[in-house]
């Protein structure tokens, strides 16, 4: 080979097995390629099926589109029934202890493909702490990808410090944090050593030591979002870290936006067109992510504080009927709701629903996917934590960013989540929709949106973070 050949740079993108985790993976992927990098996503055949098809046909048959390698997952040896190989189709949390050890197993095999094809870079999930052994043992650079806030980063490693609480529900201010932030024992969660019930705060201390030891961190967040805490990652805990966010903007036609994650329950022209019928900022959307499991009483009151509230609503429950019925509907409530609510069973194509102009308002979960898509579309929101850090993401939508209002979630049940009562709902709805602090928030969350998609466009902060990545990556590997 002659030494003026050029070899693209390669990097592989191993993102954890999970909706909310794959879904960010793959946009990246895609602003990678465009840059003239070689992508392949490492996953499991189970998976592969529906990274394949939000990827689209011809961008993973093009030579210089994405590919997909896939690792099979060891279900059997860890006690997991067949088709367990994501996240989201685990029934309980019992079982995510045996979930994280099936990952483990997925470490020979995921050398086998460096060894293979030696990549220059990869990017791996922080719940495979193992990956930056791995990448250590052939000198490649590891990037984690946490997928969430960069205040989010700041407040967890900031809990390494902080361990001296006596009740659950007592607050207290998050240590070597800018701002006065409370949150209690409850909402910390298995980020706190003495909290942890499941083993994650164990995966947690591993995944900070590796990427303590990793090349550095990639962030899906924009820089004027959350200047202070990007800094304070950076410069208090010395940790090098590229914002290179909202990757859902790489998304730019209403089809990519549209197959953007799993199959779409509605077809997306419907639900536009049920949306065009409506004022603007006058339909308030609900959906609570891919993970929780919301039970009868949480939807029934979610049911009845839509229909107080007196606002129309498009809701996506993850519940089918098949699951069990459908005894959480109030009775009448879907004949009462016709053309004033639209139920969606399934998947909903969210990033079409959140930027048309009719959405006033999007109750949510506080995953990072989500939130930063409602920044990103300028859409305020009722916020509803459920798990993991998304208690982290609400008190940076309600009290940093103030474009939000909180439904009153106390604490963490498994993926469940807290039990709310159906006014509360109702009220939290009607401050956000109606209230005189409602015009505030919608002004705020248009301006984030305005800052979101110039960060992105050339000459914005994640563009040029995003370039200057590249750039190293390429010093280095040539």
């Amino acid at each position: 080979m002659g030494s003026s050949e050029y070899h693209p740079l390669h990097i592989f993108f191993f993102p954890f097995l999970a909706h909310g985790h794959i879904i960010p993976a793959i946009d990246m992927a895609k602003l990678f390629v465009e840059k003239g990098v070689k992508a392949t996503i490492i996953t499991t055949p189970l998976n592969a099926h529906f990274i394949s098809n939000a990827i689209g046909k011809a961008k993973t048959n093009d030579e210089n589109g994405i590919h997909i390698q896939t690792i099979a997952f060891p279900s059997a040896q860890v006690g997991l029934s067949h088709g367990c190989e994501n996240v989201d189709s685990i029934p309980s949390l019992d079982l995510f202890k045996p979930f994280i050890l099936g990952t483990r197993l997925l470490q020979e095999p995921f050398e086998q493909l460096l060894l293979d094809q030696r990549p220059h870079c990869i990017v791996a999930d922080m719940f495979f702490p193992w990956t930056t052994d791995s990448a250590a043992k052939f000198g490649i650079p590891r990037l984690v990808f946490h997928g969430t806030s960069f205040f989010s980063l700041c407040v967890m490693t900031c809990l390494e410090l902080y361990d001296d609480v006596s009740s659950d529900s007592d607050s207290f201010v998050v240590p070597n944090f800018p701002g006065e932030i409370k949150i209690t024992r409850m909402q910390a969660g298995s980020f706190l050593k003495s909290n942890d019930i499941t083993g994650v705060y164990k995966l947690v201390e591993e995944a900070r030591e590796s990427e303590l030891r990793s090349y550095g961190v990639v962030v899906n967040s924009f820089y004027e979002l959350e200047k202070v805490y990007a800094d304070h990652y950076r410069k208090v805990h010395g940790r090098k870290a590229w914002h290179v966010g909202p990757l859902s903007l790489c998304n730019r036609n209403s089809q990519e936006k549209a197959n953007r994650g799993k199959e779409a329950s509605i077809d997306e022209h419907e639900c536009l067109k049920w949306l065009d019928t409506k004022k603007p900022d006058s339909v308030v959307y609900v959906c609570f992510g891919s993970i929780a499991k919301l039970c009868d009483s949480q939807l029934r009151a979610i049911a009845m504080g839509l229909e107080a509230s007196g606002q129309d609503f498009i809701w996506v429950v993850r519940k089918n009927k098949q699951d069990g019925g459908e005894e959480w509907v109030p009775d009448g409530f879907e004949k009462r709701m016709e053309g004033k609510g639209l139920i969606i069973r399934g998947w909903a194509p969210q990033l079409l629903i959140l930027e048309h102009e009719a959405i006033g308002a999007y109750v949510t979960h506080c995953g990072w996917n989500s939130t930063l898509e409602a920044v990103t579309a300028g859409v305020p929101m009722v916020t509803w934590p459920i798990a993991a850090e998304q208690f982290f993401n609400e008190k940076l939508v309600v009290e940093v960013l103030q474009i939000g209002v909180p439904v009153g979630s106390k604490k963490r049940v498994g993926f469940q989540g807290d039990s709310i009562a159906w006014d509360a709902v109702e009220k939290a709805v009607k401050r956000v929709m109606k209230r005189e602090e409602a015009t505030q928030m919608r002004i705020k969350a248009k301006a984030f949106s305005q800052l979101a998609n110039r960060a992105m466009q050339e000459g914005g902060s994640s563009y040029t973070d995003f370039n200057d990545l590249i750039q190293e990556l390429r010093s280095m590997g040539h």
